[in-house]
C-alpha cells in the first residue's frame, strides 16, 4: 500500500522534476516507510511506500529483464501463487508487485485478468514507449491522471495534481451537485475540474503523453443465478470466504480489523479467528448520544466469543468538530459519508496500536444484498416492491435555488448499462451499487481515512471468487424473509452463535444531525454565508435547515452542507484548516 505518482511528456523532454518532488510530498502519509524514483526518457515516476510485504527487498520501483519498470500502489494477493508460474525466472524480491511486471511480459494488456488483488499500478514499457496505467475492478484503490497540453500525470490522490502546480483548482458544478444530492460523485469526470479517474477495473495506455487505448475488466458476473439448495452454497461459502481470508491476512507486519458488531465484519472476524491461532485484535467504535446505534456490546461478546483483543472507542461531538476539517482534507475526491469521521478516528488508533493493516466488511451488502432497496426490488409489486430510485437529498426541502435534475445522469447510466437480460432484477441492482456507489463512496472513504495515517485496508468481500460465487446464488439465498445477506446470516448462526446473525441490521449511524442542530444558532450564519454556499442556496434556508437538522428529513441535507462547505473552503478556495470546523469556516 503506497503512493504512486508520475508525468509523461508530449514532446519527449524529461518531466519537470521539481513537479514530481512536489508530488511526492504531497502523498507522503500514504508511505511513510521510503521512496523510490524512475527516470527514463519522457517518464517520471514516483512511489511513497507504506511497507507491508517484502520489507527487505521490495522497493520501488521494480524493474523486468527487457527494461520494463513499475510502482504501484495495493497487494496482489496471490502473488506466491502466480511465481510458481514462472519456474525459469529469476524473481528479484519477494515482493507481490513484481510479478505484474512478468505478466505483462507473457500477457501484455491483458495481465490485470490473472491479479487477484486491490492495485493502482503504473508500468513503463521503454521499449514500446508506452506508460501503462491498471485500477483493480472493484475500485479498491484510488488511480487519477490529468492530461494537459504538455502531456499526462497520474497519481493516487487528485491534491498532488494542484501541490505540484500542474492544476488551478477549479469545481465542476455537476459533480457538485451530484455530491450534494447522492453523497459522491459518478464517473470518470471528478469534482476537480481535469482530475480524471482511471475507472474500476481499466486499464490505459499512454503514447505522448496521450491517453491511446482503453481496456476494462470486471469481476461482477453477467449471467443468471445457478440453482442450488442452501445447505450446499453454505458449504461452498465456508470454502471461498476462508480462502479470501487466507489471501488477506498475507502480510509481513502486524494486521487487525474493524468489528462493528454487524453481518459482514462478524463473518470476517470468525474466519480470521479460525486461521489464527494468536489472538486478533479488534476495533470497535461506538456513540454516546440520543438515539444513535451503538452495538458494542454485541462486539465485544463476539470478540471475547473468538478469544479477540478488543479495544472499544467511543465518538463524541467533541470528536465530530475536531475531526471534520481533517476528514475534509483527506477527502481531495470528495464523498460525504458521515461514516469517514468514525473511520478516521479508528484508523489513527489502529496506528496508535502498532497495526498497519485492517481487514473490514466493506462490500459485504453489495456483494450477498443487505441494503433495503435489495429487499425492495424482489417484492411483488402489491407488496410494496419496486426498482430503486436514488433521491436526492435536497428534492422536494425548497433550499437549492435550483431544482436542475441533471444530477441523476451518472446513477440512470450505471442502472441502465448493469440492467441486462441475463441478470434478475437483484443481480442488476447489486452490479450497479458496484458500479458506482461502492468505489466512489464507501472504498473512497476507506483508502482517504486510513491512508491518513499510513494504515492499509483490505476488504476480503471484494474477491474474484467471493463475486463470482454471491452474484451465482439465487435471489432467495440473498433476500429472504424480509432479510438481505441471507445465506451468510445462515453460515454464521451455523458457526457462530454469538453473532446473532438473525438480528435486525442497526447500521453504522453518526448522530450528525442532533450535534449540527445543537450548535446551529452559531453554525447556520457561519456556513450560509460561505460563497460557495450563497451561490447555491435560497437566502435563510440554511440557519432554518441547521436549526432542524435532528428531524429525519433534514439530516442529511444538513450533513451534506456543512461538509461541502468545508471541503470547499479547503480544497478550491485554499484556506488552511483550523483547529475545528467553527474554525476552518470563520
Amino acid at each position: 500500500m503506497c503512493g504512486i505518482a508520475g508525468m509523461m511528456t508530449r514532446n519527449g523532454a524529461a518531466p519537470d522534476a521539481e513537479a514530481l518532488r512536489a508530488m511526492q510530498r504531497a502523498l507522503a502519509h500514504r508511505g511513510p516507510d521510503g521512496v523510490g524514483h524512475y527516470r527514463k526518457d519522457d517518464v517520471a515516476m514516483v512511489q511513497t511506500r507504506l511497507a507491508i510485504i517484502d520489507l527487505v527487498t521490495g522497493d520501488q520501483p521494480l524493474y523486468e529483464p527487457q527494461g520494463a519498470a513499475l510502482v504501484a500502489n495495493g497487494e496482489i494477493y496471490n502473488y506466491i501463487e502466480l511465481r510458481s508460474e514462472f519456474p525459469g525466472i529469476e524473481l528479484k524480491t519477494a515482493s507481490d508487485c513484481e510479478l505484474p511486471l512478468h505478466l505483462y511480459r507473457r500477457h501484455g494488456l491483458d495481465f490485470p485478468k490473472h491479479l487477484r488483488g486491490m492495485y493502482a499500478i503504473a508500468l513503463h514499457d521503454p521499449a514500446s514507449r508506452r506508460l501503462v496505467l491498471s485500477r483493480d475492478p472493484f475500485g479498491i484503490k484510488p488511480l487519477y491522471y490529468l492530461e494537459r497540453a504538455d502531456g499526462l500525470a497520474f497519481a493516487s490522490e487528485p491534491e498532488a495534481f494542484i501541490a505540484a502546480g500542474l492544476i488551478a483548482p477549479a469545481l465542476v458544478p455537476e459533480a457538485r451537485d451530484e455530491l450534494l444530492q447522492l453523497q459522491y460523485t459518478t464517473g470518470r469526470q471528478t469534482a476537480l475540474a481535469g482530475v480524471m479517474r482511471v475507472l474500476p477495473g481499466e486499464t490505459l495506455v499512454v503514447e505522448q503523453g496521450r491517453v491511446v487505448e482503453r481496456r476494462r475488466i470486471t469481476e461482477v458476473p453477467n449471467s443468471a443465478p445457478k440453482q442450488q439448495g442452501k445447505e450446499t452454497a453454505s458449504a461452498i461459502f465456508d470454502e471461498i470466504f476462508l480462502d479470501s481470508i487466507r489471501l488477506h491476512v498475507r502480510s509481513d507486519v502486524p494486521y487487525g480489523m474493524f468489528l462493528s458488531g454487524g453481518i459482514d465484519s462478524s463473518a470476517v472476524l470468525a474466519m480470521m479467528a479460525r486461521l489464527n491461532e494468536r489472538s486478533l485484535t479488534a476495533f470497535t467504535i461506538g456513540f454516546d448520544a440520543p438515539g444513535a446505534a451503538d452495538e458494542r456490546a454485541q462486539a465485544r461478546a463476539l470478540a471475547q466469543s473468538l478469544r479477540a483483543r478488543h479495544i472499544e472507542l467511543n465518538f463524541g461531538e467533541a470528536d465530530f468538530w475536531h475531526l471534520l476539517p481533517q476528514v475534509a482534507r483527506a477527502m481531495d475526491d470528495p464523498a460525504a459519508d458521515y461514516a469517514a469521521l468514525p473511520t478516521y478516528k479508528l484508523g489513527e488508533a489502529a496506528r496508535a496500536n502498532g497495526i498497519k493493516v485492517i481487514l473490514s466488511g466493506e462490500g459485504g451488502d453489495e456483494m450477498f444484498a443487505g441494503y433495503a432497496r435489495h429487499r425492495r426490488v424482489v417484492l411483488p409489486w402489491w407488496l410494496g416492491g419496486r426498482q430503486p430510485k436514488r433521491h436526492g437529498a435536497f428534492e422536494r426541502i425548497g433550499l437549492l435555488r435550483s431544482d436542475s435534475t441533471s444530477w441523476r445522469v451518472g446513477i440512470e447510466r450505471a442502472a441502465r448499462d448493469t440492467a441486462t437480460p441475463e441478470r434478475t432484477a437483484l443481480q442488476s441492482v447489486q452490479a450497479a451499487d458496484c458500479a458506482e456507489w461502492l468505489p466512489n463512496s464507501l472504498l473512497s472513504k476507506l483508502d482517504r481515512c486510513l491512508m491518513a495515517h499510513g494504515v492499509e485496508g483490505r476488504t476480503p468481500f471484494l474477491d474474484k471468487r467471493v463475486a463470482e460465487f454471491a452474484f451465482g446464488l439465487p435471489d432467495d439465498l440473498k433476500v429472504r424473509r424480509g432479510l438481505g445477506k441471507y445465506l451468510v446470516r445462515r453460515w454464521l448462526g451455523e458457526h457462530v452463535a454469538a453473532a446473532r446473525p438473525f438480528a435486525r441490521k442497526q447500521g453504522f449511524t453518526v448522530p450528525v444531525g442532533v450535534w449540527i442542530e445543537q450548535q446551529s444558532a452559531r453554525l447556520g450564519p457561519l456556513v450560509a454565508k460561505q460563497p460557495a454556499i450563497a451561490e447555491i442556496c435560497v437566502p435563510g434556508a440554511v440557519e432554518s435547515l441547521f436549526a432542524h437538522a435532528s428531524d429525519r428529513r433534514f439530516n442529511a441535507p444538513a450533513w451534506r452542507l456543512l461538509f461541502y462547505a468545508v471541503w470547499h473552503r479547503l480544497h478550491i478556495e485554499r484556506r488552511p484548516a483550523g483547529a475545528d470546523a467553527f474554525e476552518t469556516l470563520v
